[in-house]
């Protein structure tokens, strides 16, 4: 019995130092550059086989050594802090932040861009004001870029006197530098809050890039879109004042949304059940309608197939003041 425990020990530990060694290297890996991020990389490797030759031979020396090198590691990573001081892209240069009289809203450094290409562009900043009594409903746009796996999210916000109100959480990125799925595990990019009109946000996928936008109008009252708005404004504030890491896994386009319809959804006696598909973001659709988010009187392959606005926006300008109203057309509202 105790040899069985001691080689389940052995086995664990194992596991543990082979889990923090993968993190360890691709941690030096995309935080250091060049020969240096290589070298180390190699010579971590080399601490976690030693740890494990350690393990297995009883040399207990060996997994200690690794043990104390993984917890400084450890510690140089938690001292990495994010900034907003940085030389950003010019589309992420600037952070929203909201204030409120009443329910009057005003947005500054709300981003109204009019994009040719991806590099060719016109940049406008602009301050708008919205009131929340007239708020109607909220909207998601899902943007396919590669494959039906991963979709980029977009909510935005209807109102009865405005153009819509759309935020984007993305990857704030350097000048110069590239995106990387696997650097955003390692506290590589600051997150940002996007406002913007839809002609900037949604046409920079339509048109510049040429994406498969998907759009699909939720069920919420005017009253829930409200919440979730007001907790949008306070997150958006926040980050604004207090900067922020993203994280390819937890802190994302789809996970922060989660956490802000979650904190408000207890007032509404509903409850966002934890599924894959809130991580796999191409399947959103299906946790959507799981949760009765979206209409359930038609088949979901049906509401897909009218929300796909891409070859529809792409014919129209971005200059069009009715961009947003006709992009809808033919999609289905959130409720019968």
């Amino acid at each position: 019995m105790s040899r069985l425990f001691f080689v389940a020990f052995q086995l664990l530990t194992t596991l543990a130092i082979l889990s923090a060694g993968l993190w360890g290297v691709g941690l030096l890996l995309f935080r250091l550059n060049g020969a240096v991020a290589i070298v180390a990389a190699i010579g971590f490797g080399v601490a976690v086989l030693a740890g494990l030759v350690g393990i297995w031979t009883g040399a207990a020396r060996l997994p200690l050594g690794f043990a104390i090198l993984f917890l400084g590691l450890l510690g140089w990573w938690n001292g990495l802090q994010p900034s907003h001081e940085r030389n950003w892209i010019p589309e992420l240069a600037r952070l929203p932040q909201i204030t409120r009289e009443g329910e009057r809203i005003t947005v500054t450094n709300l981003r109204d861009f009019r994009w040719r290409t991806e590099a060719d562009y016109d940049q406008r900043w602009e301050t708008r004001s919205y009131d929340l009594a007239k708020i109607e409903g909220v909207d998601l746009f899902l943007s396919y870029w590669s494959g039906e796996t991963i979709a980029h999210l977009l909510v935005s916000f209807t109102f009865a006197d405005s153009p819509p109100l759309t935020f984007s959480i993305e990857v704030r990125r350097e000048k110069g530098e590239e995106w990387s799925s696997l650097a955003g595990f390692f506290r590589t990019y600051e997150m940002a809050y996007v406002a913007a009109d839809e002609r900037d946000i949604v046409g920079l996928r339509t048109h510049a890039r040429g994406e498969d936008v998907r759009l699909f109008r939720l069920a919420a009252s005017p009253a829930q879109a409200r919440d979730v708005l007001l907790a949008y404004i306070a997150d958006v504030n926040r980050l604004a004042q207090e900067p922020r890491w993203y994280n390819t896994l937890t802190t994302n386009c789809t996970t922060v949304v989660y956490h802000l319809v979650g904190s408000v959804a207890p007032g509404w006696t509903f409850s966002l059940p934890l599924d894959p598909r809130v991580l796999l973001s191409g399947y959103l659709p299906g946790y959507l309608a799981r949760i009765g988010a979206i209409r359930s009187d038609m088949p979901l392959d049906e509401l897909i197939r009218r929300g796909r606005i891409g070859e529809r926006a792409r014919t129209l300008s971005l200059d069009d003041p009715e961009f947003s109203k006709k992009i809808r057309e033919g999609v289905p509202t959130g409720r019968p």
